[in-house]
């Protein structure tokens, strides 16, 4: 029983801690950790503001006339009010480093959440605009920092050197610090040495290396800019790359991408997939339905143990549609014309099947947001718990290794990027006119503010009991 309880406990701080952790390091998934620059660094700063360092830092960045992003500590910003205020009025950007310097790891979310809004209202009272970039102490993100804090832009760093002790020096953290003396890059530094495992006479050291670090960036045409500038620099960038030399893969990104098919053929056989002739884009099976009950149009409902065809998109096909469109409306026009050839043979191949044919309907769990309507689907909110809270996280990543564009596109429209529950009763799946439809559809326009997004990635719902949420496992989807 305890060896249970330990090796659970295990899981359940792994997919806490160390796995978001790790995946916000090594892919930079939701976090901005370098940026692209040929001549402009941005400096950061940890757990200020402090009366004495801090105040003799900001006189030192006016006099090199450099930019700096502030992660304040709240119940150190409360403190020093005109310290926000001339941040602010110096033209550096303040962010959140939660109101008491704890890792996250040691928090439920909902005090990480407490943390942060209460730092935010300290921020807002001052200065009068809430912050929008946030560092979590130590670096160190749970779960919760993935999946939620979309209000927020999540910012770790390509340069950590040590600052906050004593005994690292001057001349050993100058060293340190020109090893990353080049444009692009993301330093953190520490202008307050008041918290656990600092000292507090370390940042003696921080100014009097970080006064010799400007001298000779600025000798070779280097700059300081806020983590604000720094991140549009490097988007117009990325974007103007992506323009010039298309859709091209790094050899670690088809080393991703090529895993993840492989891995999604593995599950295909594993659970198996069925396939309508002619109809590759979709596959699915027959399984029941084991979430909570769902309203449906006509007074219908969708209960647990009901038996649902569950869909799962062909990723391979969405990866290639994504590598040679030009754009993101042809990938979403591709999709369209796809589902529109595929679902009337799945009609069909359900028509011969009368185990298929007795099922409540189609169902499945997509990141669309708008467009599947026109195909006869409902889209429904998929419920909160924190299942669907693991999904999104599940989603996005699959989204930065399969996409082409990788997190950018995550970037783009993340407020967009939300799995939603998509479902088609069967009765509306047999008897739907598909020739007329589609001559219907044709008349109009088909792709218009109300055509479905682009589809990426999505997923598939789990038999988790009581929970219509996604099996852990494997990337479907619902695709319009």
């Amino acid at each position: 029983m305890e060896t249970t309880l330990l090796i659970w406990l295990f899981y359940l701080s792994s997919f806490y801690a160390f796995l978001p952790g790790l995946i916000s390091r090594i892919f930079g998934f939701r976090a901005f950790r370098k940026g692209v620059s040929e001549t402009e660094f941005a400096l950061t700063f940890d757990d200020g503001p402090d009366p004495q360092y801090t105040a003799q830092l900001l006189d030192l960045l006016k006099r090199y006339e450099a930019k700096a992003t502030f992660f304040v500590v709240g119940s150190h910003a409360v403190q020093h009010p005109e310290l926000l205020k001339r941040m602010q009025a110096e033209g550096h950007a303040i962010g959140i480093h939660n109101y008491i310097h704890r890792s996250n790891w040691l928090m439920r979310p909902g005090s990480v959440r407490k943390q942060i809004n209460r730092t935010n209202e300290v921020i807002e009272n001052v200065t009068g605009k809430r912050a929008v970039y946030y560092r979590p102490p130590w670096g160190i993100v749970n779960l919760f920092d993935l999946v939620g804090r979309h209000e927020l832009k999540l910012v770790l760093w390509s340069g950590i050197f040590g600052d906050w002790r004593k005994n690292v020096g001057e001349e050993r953290l100058l060293k340190r610090m020109r090893r990353k003396m080049k444009g692009g890059e993301v330093l953190v530094l520490h202008d307050c040495g008041a918290t656990l495992g600092a000292n507090d006479k370390a940042p003696e050291n921080m100014l009097r290396a970080l006064e010799r670090f400007l001298e000779e960036a600025y000798a070779q045409g280097l700059s300081s800019v806020t983590v604000k500038k720094l991140m549009a620099a490097t988007e117009q960038s990325a974007k103007a790359k992506f323009k010039a030399e298309g859709r091209k893969l790094s050899p670690i990104k088809k080393w991703l991408v090529a895993g993840w098919l492989q891995y999604e053929k593995g599950f295909k056989w594993a659970f198996r997939l069925q396939e309508a002739e002619g109809a590759p884009f979709f596959h699915f099976r027959k399984t029941k339905y084991s979430g909570q009950t769902l309203e449906l149009e006509h007074g219908q409902q969708l209960k647990k143990g009901d038996t649902v065809v569950e869909l799962h998109l062909d990723n391979k096909m969405l990866f290639e549609f994504s590598s040679r469109s030009r754009s993101s409306m042809q990938t979403a026009i591709q999709i369209v014309r796809e589902t529109e050839r595929s679902l009337p043979k799945i009609a069909e191949y359900i028509r011969q099947d009368p185990k298929l044919r007795d099922t409540k309907g189609l169902y499945g769990v997509s990141m669309i947001n708008r467009g599947p309507e026109q195909f006869g689907f409902q889209v429904l909110d998929l419920p909160e718990t924190i299942f669907a809270k693991l999904t999104r996280v599940y989603l996005k990543i699959l989204l930065s290794v399969l996409h082409p564009s990788g997190t950018s596109r995550l970037g783009e429209q993340s407020q967009l990027l939300v799995p939603k529950i998509m479902l088609m009763p069967m009765d509306v799946l047999l008897n739907r006119d598909f020739k007329n439809h589609k001559r219907e559809d044709r008349k109009r326009k088909r792709v218009s503010d109300h055509s479905p997004l682009p589809l990426d990635v999505s997923s598939e719902p789990s038999n988790t009991p009581d929970k219509p949420a996604i099996k852990e496992t494997h990337p479907a989807e619902v695709v319009t």
